[in-house]
């Protein structure tokens, strides 16, 4: 039985439950998606204290093992057995043969499949609520949307929801206000504001990227986040991407914040003549942007309206592609394992329904991605029509510590913006050639990046990223000389370190330390000072006698390996 199959099934029985219990509720749509099921309901007013009761009453159906029966209707019929419920009504209009699916007395317009019998349902459970607007559009109505989660097994679910718990102690919200990172305001929803904490996590990130691609051989520009409406237009965003931009006049005329960097960087490209021996031009940008997102999808880090994407775009010969493409996969892979990751999955992405471009162009584009990962050997997934509007893609899936998948880094290939922004490259025989653009980001965006790694460390981060690296408490004031002239060696050093004189017990003082996630405690009291002295705990473990000359040349020869 497929997984999704028992999903939507079980959404299904979710609506009978609720219209037995709320009559007055109007259905919406019920899918299974990646992490469970959800049902979308109007007139529908209940809290978190109710999924209980709906649970019970799924049970009670599931117990009486009620066949899926499969009936088609006509149009007319199909109207007949919707009256009262007016969101069905208008999925019935865009619908040649209506399908239902009756389950005891309810009846559902479903396409399905669905399971035999309700009593294939062996484990379930109702796991939140949510708002919703219908179809996704915030100038409809807001629904009541139940999420859901179902298993062929109870040992399944119970696995699940262990899972679950794991992922709530690692939230990146709930970690990062905890912690002192960032924080989220009603002022400027979807924009994070970032704390001093925060943005050492953040500029460590940004160093980790400068210096890798330094290495590589890339340019780093910088571009506007303003331009005009010409530019949108000209680059196709203007027409395909523009419920997801923001607006502004400036001297009347129509300007936009730029929801990605690439027409800006071409601009600068087309300043002067290139030579195919300057190919391939490597060029990247730590660049803000701002897409529109709706509100009920923002979240954290993870989620946001404005967010640093680490672009870089490849100007090369179609010859060298595939050579290029298998760079960037270096890249990425090496700073995952910087990162601490080192599982993930390839993921191709194919034409969407909104595409730019010949069919042709699209055929040969994305077999230049499947040979890519096909000679290095590299499994991979399909996504059918997952691709952007410019081009196929390579999405790498990364697994954190406790299993989940995240969506970062991407490749893609773009044979769209060189036609429209007519760029091109003197070749060997003296004419114009059109240079092939890759577009590739490694984290995504810093801030994604930031929270995935927030959830994946549990907020106990490697050395090199930590805030503060170490801490220095001191028994009593008496250590208080030699606690600051130690922490003065550590910070010129280029250690993060901190000093806690507080009144308070040593005991109190290692708690409050550990609870801040530092990696390194140095306590001292008045052995240490008479022998010069440390005593050092990190990981749970204490060492005493440490030398203060051997401790600061190991801690700084981990913190520049970024081990």
């Amino acid at each position: 039985m497929e997984l999704s199959i028992l999903r939507h099934s079980t959404s299904h029985i979710l609506a009978a439950a609720i219209l037995e219990l709320y009559p007055q509720a109007k259905l919406a749509i019920g899918p299974s998606i990646e992490d469970g099921f959800y049902y979308d309901f109007d007139n529908l007013t209940i809290t978190e204290q109710d999924l209980p009761k709906i649970e019970q009453k799924i049970g009670e159906i599931i117990k009486q093992n009620l066949k899926f029966e499969r009936l088609e209707k006509s149009k007319e019929e199909a109207k007949k057995l919707l009256k009262g419920q007016p969101y069905k009504l208008e999925l019935l209009a865009d619908i040649q043969k209506p399908l239902f699916y009756k389950t005891g007395d309810f009846i559902d317009l479903c396409s399905g499949p669905h399971i035999q019998s309700t009593q294939e349902i062996k484990a379930f459970k109702l796991t939140k609520l949510a708002g919703a607007y219908w179809k996704g559009d915030s100038k409809n109505k807001m629904l009541t949307r139940i999420y859901g989660i179902a298993f062929p097994t109870k040992q399944e679910l119970d696995d699940y929801l262990k899972l679950q718990e794991e992922a709530e102690k690692r939230n990146h919200v709930k970690l990062g206000k905890e912690l002192d990172l960032f924080s989220v305001h009603p002022e400027g929803p979807g924009f994070p504001f970032f704390h001093p904490k925060g943005m050492i996590i953040y500029n460590s990130l940004v160093d980790l990227w400068k210096e890798k691609h330094r290495e590589r051989g890339y340019l780093e520009v910088k571009t506007p986040i303003i331009l005009n409406r010409k530019l949108w237009e000209t680059s196709g965003h203007w027409e395909n991407y523009r419920e997801n931009m923001y607006f502004t006049k400036i001297d009347n005329q129509d300007f936009a914040i730029k929801p990605m960097n690439c027409p800006g960087g071409i601009l600068i490209y087309k300043e002067k003549l290139h030579s195919y021996k300057e190919l391939p031009l490597k060029v990247g940008e730590l660049g803000l942007v701002h897409r529109h997102e709706l509100s009920g999808v923002l979240n954290g880090l993870l989620r946001v309206r404005t967010f640093t994407q680490d672009d870089a775009h490849i100007y090369c010969t179609e010859a060298q592609v595939e050579a290029e493409i298998s760079n960037v996969i270096d890249l990425v892979i090496e700073i995952y394992k910087i990162l601490g990751f080192n599982e993930y999955e390839f993921e191709i992405s194919t034409k969407p329904e909104k595409y730019v471009g010949s069919d042709e162009l699209w055929e040969s584009a994305t077999a230049s991605l499947k040979q890519v990962l096909t000679k290095r050997k590299i499994p991979y997934k399909i996504d059918e029509g997952a691709g952007v509007f410019y081009g196929p893609k390579i999405d790498i899936k990364i697994r954190d510590a406790i299993g989940r998948k995240w969506q970062c880094a991407t490749i893609q290939y773009d044979f769209n913006l060189p036609e429209r922004f007519d760029i091109t490259y003197e070749g060997k025989d003296g004419a114009k050639h059109r240079p092939i653009m890759i577009h590739r980001v490694i984290f995504g965006s810093i801030e994604r990046c930031m929270g995935v790694l927030i959830e994946h460390y549990a907020g106990h981060f490697p050395l090199w990223l930590s805030p503060v690296q170490v801490k220095i408490v001191t028994v009593n004031d008496s250590c208080k000389e030699y606690a600051e002239k130690l922490c003065h060696e550590l910070i010129t050093s280029k250690i993060r370190a901190e000093l806690d004189l507080r009144a308070e017990s040593i005991a109190k003082k290692v708690r409050d330390a550990e609870a801040e996630k530092v990696n390194i405690i140095i306590t001292i009291g008045e052995k240490e000072v008479s022998n010069n002295k440390l005593a050092v705990r990190s990981q749970g473990k204490v060492s005493f006698g440490v030398s203060p000359e051997a401790f600061l040349q190991e801690t700084k020869a981990r913190i520049e390996k970024r081990c």
